[in-house]
C-alpha cells in the first residue's frame, strides 16, 4: 500500500482481532521471559518488575509513565456560553457536551530517549503534552495515571522536576542573550545557591548551546528592533529551561516556523540534551526525513488515539506487516500522517484506518508491553493509596513543593526583577530619547505661544489657559506612554508567573519603580522651560511647587494610565479605552465647566478627577498673594486681585493642602486599583 492509495485494505489479518490480552500483575509471580506467550489465540504478558528507582531529591533521571489518560472538551465551559443557559442549574451545564479528545493512552517517556508525539492537525498531540505537563486549559477535562519513576505524579512534582519549552517565544526583545540568562539564573536557581555558581551554570549553558556568538546581542523585537535568527531564540527558549538541570522536558512544537537547516539544528539541540541522561518528550508537527531519522522514540497519533509507540525502525516493521509499508525513498513521517489523517468525503474509509491501526497496535508485543508499563504504574498507584508501598520520593518532593512555589526569596526576585524592568527602561529609545524630545518640543511650543504674558485682565485669562495646558499634557503625555505597559508584557508576565519564577508584586513594584525616574524628570524639564517663558508668578518658591504639583500630577495620570493599562487585554484595547474615559475627568477641572456648577448628581465625578485638584492647585500657587491686577480695558469685567480671580472660578486658597493630599490618595487609589486588576489578569490567564 501507498501513501497515495484510493482505498486502504483491512491492514491487520482477522487471527489479530480474536486475541485476547491478559496481564500477570502480580507483585510476587516470576517471569520466565519478557516476551508475549500465545496459547489458544490469547496474549498473556508477564508484567515486568518495577524498575530500580531511586529516592529522587537528587535523582537525575526520570522515566515518565502514563496509563489510561482521556481528555474531553466541555463546551458549556467555553466562554461562548450563552446568558439564557444561565438559569439551568450547574450540574446539569458542566459536562452537557462532551467531545472525547483523547481516548485511553497509554505510554511512556525513558531517560536517554527523544520522544516525538506525531501526527495529523487535530489528532490530540498538543492536548496530550498539555495533559502530561497539567496545563490542560480551560474547558478541557482530563484524567489518568501519570507517574514518575513508579510514584503518581502531582502538578507540584512535575514543575519541581520538569521544564516545558512552549510552541511561542516569549523574550524582552531589549535585553542580551547573557543578560536574558543571567535573570533566569538569579529567579529560577534554588535560593543557597551563590552568585558566581549561577553564573558559571550560565557560561556553561551558552557554551552547550551554541550561544556564544549571539552571547552579546540582544534579543530584538519583531518589526522594531533587529536581534537574534529564529533558531538561536528557540534555543535560548531551550537554554532558560536547563539552567537548573531538570531531568525532564516537554517541547511543544519546536521547529514551527524555522527554515530546515534551522529546524535540524533545535532537534540536534534536544538529540544532544536526551544523550545526557534526560528524558524529552516533544511535539512535532510533519518532520523531514532527517529529523525523523534523529528521534529515538516516535508517538504516532490518530483521533485521540495511540496508533504506535515505538522507534522508527520498529514503525517500519509495524506498518510493514500491516500492509502499508512506506514506499522507499519516502519520508516515513509524512507517510504515516497521511495514511491516518482524516480525507474529506471518505470519512468511514479513514475511520475504518485509523480503528484498524489502532486496535493491531494496542494487541502487537509492542503495544502489549506499554500496556504493561501502564498496568504497573496503576498498580502501583494503588498500593500507595492502600497504604502498602512507601511514597518517600513523592513526600520529600511534595514537602520541597509546599515550601514555596518560587525558588528565589522576595528580596532576590524583587532585585532580579527591578535590574531587568530598569535595563528595559533603559535601552528602550522610544521610552527615553522621543519622550524627551516631545516633552522639550511642547515645551517649547507653549512658551512661545503664551510668550511674556502680564498681570492684567487678558493676561489673566491667558495665564490660566497654560496652567490648564501644563496640566493636560502632563496628563495625556504620560498616559499615553504608560498605556502600553503592562498589557504588552502581559503574556510573558502570566508565564513567567505561572512558572513560579516571581510573584505579582513584585512585577508590579519593579516595574513602576524602574519607571519612576523618568516620571519625576520629565515634569521638571516641562516646568523648566515653560515656566518663565509663559511670566508665570517668578517667586522661586512658587517654581518649586508647580514643579512639584507637576511630578504629582504626572504621577497621578501615570497611576491612572497603569489601571487601564493592566485591565486592558491588548495594547489596541488599552488606546481604545482610555480617552474616552480620561475626557470626563478633564470636563470637571474647573476650566470647561465652573466647579460651582457641577451638577449634584454630577459631583462623584468631580472628586475622582485629578484635574480639579490640579487646576486648583497650580492656580492658587500662580495667583494668591497678587494684590492688584492691571485693567487696560474699560468695558470689560477686570479682576482686581489674584484672590477674585480663585474667587470666581470657585477656588479658595485654603483648598491647597486638601488639593495636594487627594492626588497623593489619588495617586494610591490607582495604583492599588491597577494591582488588583493585575492579579484578576493573572487568575483569568491561569
Amino acid at each position: 500500500m501507498t501513501a497515495g492509495s484510493e482505498e486502504h485494505e483491512p491492514l491487520i489479518s482477522s487471527s489479530v482481532d480474536n486475541q485476547r490480552v491478559t496481564y500477570n500483575n502480580s507483585p510476587n509471580g516470576s517471569t520466565h521471559s519478557q516476551s508475549p506467550r500465545t496459547s489458544g489465540g490469547e496474549v498473556t504478558l508477564a508484567i515486568p518488575p518495577s524498575r530500580g528507582y531511586g529516592a529522587i531529591g537528587g535523582v537525575e533521571k526520570v522515566t515518565y509513565t502514563w496509563a489510561d489518560v482521556n481528555a474531553f472538551a466541555t463546551e458549556d465551559r467555553s466562554r461562548n456560553r450563552k446568558f439564557w443557559h444561565f438559569w439551568r442549574s450547574s450540574s446539569d451545564r458542566m459536562f452537557q457536551q462532551r467531545k472525547q479528545l483523547l481516548k485511553s493512552i497509554n505510554g511512556a517517556a525513558y531517560p536517554g530517549e527523544l520522544l516525538a508525539l506525531m501526527g495529523s492537525s487535530g489528532a490530540g498531540k498538543t492536548t496530550l503534552l498539555n495533559t502530561l505537563t497539567f496545563r490542560t486549559p480551560s474547558g478541557v477535562v482530563s484524567c489518568g495515571t501519570r507517574a514518575l519513576n513508579g510514584q503518581p505524579a502531582t502538578p507540584e512534582m512535575m514543575a519541581a522536576l520538569s521544564a516545558y519549552v512552549q510552541q511561542q517565544d516569549l523574550f524582552i526583545g531589549t535585553l542580551t542573550v547573557r543578560e536574558h540568562l543571567v535573570f533566569q539564573a538569579l529567579v529560577r536557581m534554588d535560593r543557597h545557591i551563590p552568585y558566581a555558581q549561577r553564573m558559571r551554570r550560565v557560561q556553561e549553558v551558552i557554551s552547550e548551546l551554541a550561544l556564544s556568538k549571539c552571547q552579546n546581542t540582544v534579543i530584538g523585537i519583531p518589526g522594531r528592533l533587529k536581534g537574534i535568527s529564529g533558531g538561536e531564540m528557540k534555543r535560548l527558549s531551550f537554554a532558560s529551561e536547563v539552567l537548573t538541570d531538570p531531568p525532564l522536558m516537554f517541547c511543544d512544537e519546536p521547529t514551527s516556523g524555522l527554515d530546515s537547516f534551522m529546524a535540524q539544528n533545535v532537534i540536534q539541540v534536544l538529540s544532544g540534551l536526551a544523550k545526557k541522561g534526560k528524558t524529552v518528550v516533544c511535539t512535532i508537527h510533519q518532520p523531514s526525513s532527517e529529523l525523523y531519522a534523529m528521534f529515538d522514540k516516535l508517538l504516532i497519533m490518530a483521533d485521540g488515539r495511540v496508533a504506535f509507540l515505538g522507534s522508527p525502525d520498529q514503525a517500519t516493521e509495524f506498518f510493514r506487516e500491516l500492509g502499508a509499508a512506506c514506499p522507499a525513498n519516502y519520508n516515513p513521517a509524512d507517510h504515516y500522517i497521511q495514511l491516518l489523517a482524516g480525507v474529506p468525503g471518505r470519512e468511514e474509509t479513514t475511520r475504518h484506518t485509523i480503528d484498524t491501526v489502532c486496535t493491531a497496535f494496542a494487541k502487537s508485543e509492542l503495544g502489549c508491553k506499554i500496556a504493561a508499563e501502564a498496568e504497573n504504574a496503576l498498580y502501583h498507584e494503588r498500593k500507595i493509596a492502600t497504604g502498602w508501598a512507601d511514597s518517600a520520593w513523592s513526600n520529600a518532593v511534595a514537602i520541597r513543593a509546599s515550601r514555596s512555589p518560587y525558588k528565589a526569596s522576595w528580596c532576590a526576585q524583587f532585585r532580579a526583577v527591578l535590574w531587568r524592568s530598569w535595563l528595559s527602561v533603559t535601552k528602550e529609545p522610544m521610552l527615553i530619547k522621543v519622550r524627551f524630545l516631545q516633552t522639550i518640543m511642547v515645551s517649547i511650543l507653549i512658551g512661545v505661544i503664551y510668550f511674556g504674558q502680564h498681570l492684567d485682565q487678558d493676561g489673566v485669562m491667558n495665564i490660566n489657559g497654560a496652567i490648564f495646558m501644563f496640566l493636560t499634557n502632563m496628563t495625556f503625555q504620560n498616559i499615553f506612554a504608560v498605556i502600553n505597559v503592562f498589557c504588552s508584557e502581559l503574556p510573558i508576565f502570566i508565564r513567567e508567573h505561572h512558572s513560579g519564577m516571581y510573584r505579582a508584586d513584585v512585577y508590579f513594584l519593579s516595574k513602576t519603580l524602574a519607571e519612576a525616574p523618568v516620571f519625576a524628570t520629565i515634569p521638571l524639564v516641562f516646568t523648566t522651560i515653560a515656566y518663565y517663558m509663559i511670566g508665570l508668578n517668578p517667586a522661586p518658591e512658587r517654581f518649586f511647587i508647580a514643579s512639584g504639583l507637576a511630578a504629582l500630577i504626572t504621577n497621578v495620570a501615570t497611576s491612572f494610565g497603569y489601571l487601564i493599562s493592566c485591565a486592558s487585554s491588548s495594547v489596541s484595547m488599552a488606546a481604545s479605552v482610555g480617552p474616552p474615559i480620561i475626557i470626563p475627568f478633564m470636563l470637571f477641572g474647573g476650566f470647561f465647566l465652573n466647579s460651582g456648577s457641577v451638577p449634584p448628581y454630577l459631583g462623584w465625578i468631580s472628586y475622582l478627577s485629578w484635574f480639579r485638584y490640579g487646576n486648583e492647585a497650580l492656580l492658587i500657587n500662580q495667583w494668591s498673594g497678587v494684590e492688584s491686577i492691571a485693567c487696560t480695558r474699560e468695558n470689560f469685567t477686570c479682576p482686581a486681585s489674584g484672590e477674585v480671580v480663585l474667587t470666581t472660578l470657585s477656588f479658595a486658597e485654603k483648598d491647597f493642602t486638601m488639593d495636594v493630599v487627594n492626588m497623593v490618595l489619588l495617586f494610591i487609589g490607582f495604583r492599588l486599583l491597577a494591582y488588583f486588576a493585575l492579579l484578576w489578569r493573572t487568575r483569568r490567564g491561569k
